[in-house]
């Protein structure tokens, strides 16, 4: 999901470039080789879209991946 940085006065926060709203966090059910396991990752509580950071997709995400494919 295309989402943008935008800078709070304190902190920072994600937006949904589609609908504009604050990302908000939600636990998610991943799916991968009829196997799935579950991470909290953000989510427009507008069009439900998730956003999974880089970090996610190329750690947690290439693990279980790997574990799997290798089966």
């Amino acid at each position: 999901m295309p989402a943008e940085k935008t800078e709070a006065p304190a902190a920072r926060e994600w937006k949904c470039a589609r609908c504009d709203r604050a990302l908000v966090p939600k636990k998610t059910v991943f799916k991968y080789l009829e196997r799935s396991f579950t991470h909290e990752v953000l989510c427009c509580p507008s069009c439900g879209r998730v956003f999974i950071p880089q970090e996610l997709a190329e750690g947690r995400m290439a693990e279980v991946e790997h574990m799997l494919e290798d089966k």
